[in-house]
């Protein structure tokens, strides 16, 4: 009987074990980088030690909550706790939520890991839950639903082949609500444009609408492109996480709604622009992609000139259009005329309306025989916006005139004919003959015993105390470890923060290199790739290589003033500080690690 009794507790307590269960669930697996996901960790048994995962790849931007549901059914209990998170991914690609784990009657129990698959921002509004709104009552107060907006305003969405349009970010922000600070997630990427960023110097607030609402907005950027290939091209989206203070569903004493700061991440969508090729009726042969309104002139230094003597021909375009982006025609000259390689320079301008100004090409020419020589026109072919046809410009024919040398054998001076212009007229035939007599002396002195051969004897030993001189600098220099290691400190700084140097007059550009020379630092002592820079991750991977606390608090304080530092209004000394300070800090890691 006792045996019976031992056995119906020992099923009891299986099946009793058997019913514990804690698992994770999350609201999808699969969302836009501008989204938010949920993820409940649930159990049906109270336990200790709740350790939820370290969530690498997110941001934590609400939770945890806890919730506990008892229920009593015939007398039989039912229960269910809850530990909810709020995740906001911090990049694209697939992220794995590792495993969590709680302490159940004496065991340990784990969730399985969960993969979520991260992608290009959605334009969809979504609560923080990552589910799409249905309407304004389920939208919650904090975040804002027509808070705070990105869009991207495209100036032209069917261009031409090397046409340019314009594209300009503006963030609206609702008068009932306010922006702290924003940082940006996702940069756009302009693949087969050619684009050229224009330096917003400061943010100017300004009253708009949107979608017919009374809105402030700023112009954050203004990029100029010009498309490289015909057909559907996209430009993918700016992505910005900010930093919003709404009204909550909260009010202080005088019934006014109290203020709350959340992050709400906004996109401003992928856009498609079709480009259209440049027709093929009427192309000129010599057409190399010029695009716009254009003069054109070929201008020589001087037409006259002495034996001896060289010009310089200038080819020159003007005006407005895609100036970088074609190439000028090539002068054909007699071969009575030797034209070197020419030099290019450009003179352009790119305002938000597209490139202006001139680019000139200039060859330097030196006439080998006496004569004149024509030089055909040039021809140079665009195709006009205005007019939407192919336009062609001649330049003048030019004669140059060589006032003296020798004469051509063939002077038939065209640029069809390559005479030799090693045969000269027959006065000239015999003029490598050397005419002056030079006598030396038969007698000479032999080396051995001269001046030279005892010169060169004891030089070996005059040159001994010369190289322990230099041994023993050598040796001092390779002794001092201090002072090698801080030479070495101070080359590895400059090297990885020369291009902000060349960007010191620029704040935009200047903090951009900066951050990107913080980041290649990390990335050659640390080896680790950018989508692992996390502030918590820096400080981990530093102290581990026995970084100073204080230094490497200094670094990622000056890593996350960067992003704000570029729309943040600055002077030159502030700009030369923050350079200085990079300098110093990267010097210092470098001995420490």
């Amino acid at each position: 009987m006792k045996k019976i009794l031992l056995i119906v507790a020992l099923i009891a307590n299986l099946s009793l074990f058997a019913q514990v269960e804690f698992e994770a669930k999350v609201s999808k697996t699969a969302l836009g980088i501008n989204e938010r996901l949920r993820i409940d960790f649930i159990m049906n048994e109270d336990g200790d030690n709740f350790n939820p995962p370290s969530f690498e790849g997110f941001k934590v931007v609400g939770g945890p909550g806890q919730s506990v549901n008892y229920l009593w059914v015939n007398g039989r209990k039912s229960f269910n706790k809850t530990y909810s998170y709020v995740l906001m991914p911090l990049k694209k690609g697939v992220i794995l939520i590792k495993q969590s784990s709680i302490e159940i009657n004496g065991q340990t129990y784990k969730t399985s890991p969960i993969k979520i698959t991260v992608g290009n921002a959605v334009a969809e509004e979504r609560d923080p839950y990552g589910n799409p709104y249905n309407n304004q009552q389920q939208q919650p107060t904090y975040a804002g639903k027509d808070g705070v907006h990105l869009v991207a305003e495209i100036s032209n969405s069917n261009p031409y082949l090397n046409e340019p349009i314009t594209v300009v970010y503006k963030i609206y922000v609702s008068n009932r609500s306010a922006v702290g600070g924003w940082r940006e997630v996702e940069s756009p990427k302009y693949s087969n444009f050619w684009s050229q960023n224009i330096d917003v110097k400061q943010l100017q607030v300004q009253q708009g609408k949107y979608q017919g609402e009374d809105y402030r907005f700023a112009v954050l950027r203004k990029t100029v492109l010009y498309p490289q290939k015909s057909g559907k091209l996209e430009i993918e989206p700016l992505t910005l996480d900010v930093e919003v203070e709404v009204p909550s569903n909260k009010v202080d004493f005088f019934g006014r709604p109290l203020m709350t700061v959340a992050n709400k991440r906004v996109s401003a969508g992928a856009k498609i622009i079709n480009v259209k090729p440049l027709p093929e009726a009427g192309k000129p042969e010599d057409f190399t992609g010029a695009v716009g309104s254009f003069n054109f002139n070929v201008v020589p230094s001087k037409t006259k000139l002495k034996n001896g003597e060289s010009l310089d021909l200038k080819v020159v375009v003007s005006g407005k259009g895609n100036l970088k982006l074609f190439t000028l025609p090539k002068p054909v000259l007699p071969s009575s005329l030797e034209m070197y390689d020419p030099v290019h320079k450009e003179s352009v301008e790119t305002p938000l309306s597209g490139m202006t100004g001139n680019i000139s090409d200039t060859y330097t020419v030196i006439p080998q025989f006496k004569g004149n020589y024509p030089i055909q026109p040039l021809v140079f072919s665009y195709f006009d916006l205005t007019t939407k046809t192919y336009k062609t410009i001649s330049s003048k024919e030019i004669t140059i005139e060589v006032l003296d040398g020798p004469i051509a054998a063939n002077n038939n001076a065209t640029p069809g004919n390559n005479p030799d212009k090693t045969k000269v007229a027959s006065n000239a035939t015999f003029g490598f003959i050397k005419l002056k007599t030079v006598l030396a002396d038969i007698n000479q002195t032999d080396f051995l015993g001269s001046g030279l051969f005892y010169s060169l004897l004891f030089l070996p030993f005059l040159l001994i105390p010369v190289i322990m001189a230099i041994r023993k600098k050598k040796e001092a220099i390779d002794g001092d470890v201090v002072g090698n290691r801080i030479k070495l400190s101070n080359k590895l700084a400059k090297k990885y923060l020369s291009e902000a140097q060349k960007q010191l007059n620029n704040k935009e550009p200047f903090y951009i290199a900066l951050e990107k020379a913080l980041h290649n630092f990390l990335k050659a002592k640390l080896h680790i790739e950018t989508s692992e820079m996390s502030k918590d991750k820096i400080r981990e991977y530093l102290l581990a290589k026995n970084a100073n606390p204080e230094t490497v608090s200094q670094f990622i304080a000056l890593t996350e003033s960067c992003e704000f530092a570029r729309y943040a209004p600055s002077t030159s000394t502030s700009i030369q500080n923050d350079y200085d300070l990079a300098v110093t800090i990267i010097s210092e890691l470098e001995k420490q690690i």
